[in-house]
């Protein structure tokens, strides 16, 4: 009896993990910054534990669906959990708390005083909307938790009060709300057709809409739109414009998990809707997949090309992104499952690859004057030993050198396109062309930060002059050499969590 009240227990975490963070955000506005500090890091470690203990269970037990107040639908809300969810879950709490230890130190020059107390407010609500994003078997649920998302991140952008980021998050409210109003059209269209919000009763409705072969024009549209939608909220080229300022010019930990969190949130509710709402072989037969894979591919192409043009080391960061963004819907763009394994395992591999990038860059930038031009981290790598090791770790996890997370996701795409006959040809062109260029910048600016430089005198940081930013690197540099080693249990489970999905 006891073994079935603690399953029961273990069950209500997801929930407890969305709400904890919703309460803390109201509660840390009250508080002053301190308070609202350290609430916030006991409420990702709270958060850490508990997707740990749910990950557990849904390893030894499947997934399962929890219905909120045990009202079912269309009168209640239900959150959906298996092994892929809870894991992505557990990631996510780990990453921002590491981008949130990792830029504490620069918090205080870059959010004036007063308003440092808000910035934890605003990552409590975005953790809260990312889990629900990710927990939710409802899309109207998942709109609302969008919404929170964009108004979360955008705030994390201008709460660093100068004319560019001010620029950014208006560009990024704009291109962001442009997404939003489309995903709303979509699930307005979904509703029309299938009269209802809960992901499961969508799809049964779509299967049999389809086995009539009715109402094929408006479901083509919709899908289209909803794909649009959430493609230009995740940055996929063209769409992309807002992406570089607002990763540049905003604190170093908003940047961190913009890039590595935020974008992911909206991608792991496309593979949400294209497993449980749309079904996956309707998706593949809608066509959509072709031209996600086509703007995947010029992703990858036209992000390096921007970022290889970049003179801002920052900037540079931010343009990969776009790069990496346009390889995970390639992957969607292929159609097959295992294409769907390696965009996903690209999803864990560059948000700790990407937030490893940003954090580390700003040692370097504080030992060149605080300038983030190349010229001036000539020979940084040695005035900041730890950064430079670090960001040097994630460059080449960029580029694809084995034993890095980022090797493994390239192997897998690989895989992935010679089961695929009809697009391998175009996806290993372009793979081959986009680690070339990944390997211009990159290994640019590792050679420029190791290159050493005598007739300029900046401050030299030792390694134990800043140990929590230390730790937190070498946390990051693990997660890296982590996901490239031990790469096979992690890709059996999001096998497994896909499976679990339909």
């Amino acid at each position: 009896m006891s073994g079935q009240m603690e399953l029961e227990f273990v069950q209500n975490f997801p929930c407890f993990s969305i709400m904890f963070c919703m309460f803390a955000g109201i509660i840390s506005s009250a508080f002053k910054e301190k308070i609202a500090r350290v609430l916030n890091i006991a409420v990702l470690t709270v958060n850490i534990i508990l997707s740990a203990a749910v990950l557990l269970f849904t390893v030894r037990a499947g997934n399962y669906v929890y219905v909120m107040g045990k009202f079912p639908a269309p009168w209640g809300n239900e959150l959906r959990i298996g092994v892929l969810e809870a894991g992505l879950a557990l990631f996510f709490c780990v990453i921002m708390l590491l981008c949130l230890l990792g830029g504490r130190h620069k918090l205080v020059q870059e959010v004036e005083e007063g308003k440092q107390g808000l910035y934890y407010v605003l990552t409590d609500l975005m953790l809260s909307s990312l889990l629900a994003l990710i927990y939710t078997n409802d899309l109207f649920t998942a709109y609302v938790f969008v919404e929170i998302n964009t108004i979360s991140a955008c705030g994390l952008i201008m709460i660093r009060q100068n004319g560019r980021t001010i620029e950014a998050a208006v560009r990024y409210m704009i291109m962001s709300l442009l997404g939003s109003g489309l995903f709303l059209v979509g699930i307005c269209m979904l509703y029309d057709l299938t009269g209802h919000l809960l992901m499961s009763n969508i799809q049964a409705e779509i299967g049999r809409i389809v086995a009539e072969g009715a109402y094929r024009p408006p479901l083509l549209v919709t899908i289209a739109i909803i794909s649009v939608g959430l493609a230009i909220k995740s940055a996929l080229f063209p769409f992309h414009a807002w992406l570089p300022d607002a990763y540049g010019y905003s604190t170093v930990s908003s940047a961190a998990v913009l890039s590595s969190l935020v974008s992911k949130g909206y991608i792991f509710l496309l593979f949400k809707i294209i497993y449980r709402v749309i079904g996956f072989d309707v998706f593949h037969d809608s066509k959509i997949v072709n031209m996600l894979f086509i703007f995947g591919l010029m992703g990858m192409v036209f992000g390096s090309l921007s970022a290889i043009k970049e003179n801002d080391v920052r900037r540079m960061i931010a343009f990969s992104s776009v790069a990496q963004i346009g390889y995970i819907y390639m992957g969607i763009g292929m159609g097959t499952q295992v294409g769907m394994v390696a965009s996903v395992f690209h999803v864990l591999s560059h948000a700790a690859t990407k937030s490893l990038l940003f954090i580390s860059a700003i040692g370097l930038t504080d030992v060149s004057g605080g300038s983030r031009k190349f010229i001036e981290l000539t020979g940084s790598g040695y005035r900041n030993k730890c950064a430079g090791m670090a960001f040097s770790v994630g460059s080449l996890s960029m580029v694809g050198v084995p034993m890095f997370s980022g090797f493994i996701s390239k192997l897998l795409f690989s895989q992935a396109a010679v089961q695929n006959e009809g697009k391998m040809l175009p996806t290993l062109i372009v793979l081959g062309i986009s680690t070339i260029l990944n390997a211009i910048y990159f290994m640019k600016t590792v050679i420029r930060i190791y290159t050493p430089v005598d007739d300029v005198e900046y401050p030299t940081v030792s390694w134990g002059e800043n140990k929590i930013y230390a730790a937190v690197l070498l946390c990051f540099v693990a997660l890296n050499v982590f996901l490239g080693i031990c790469s096979q249990p992690i890709v059996d489970l999001i096998e497994k969590g896909l499976g679990m999905f339909a």
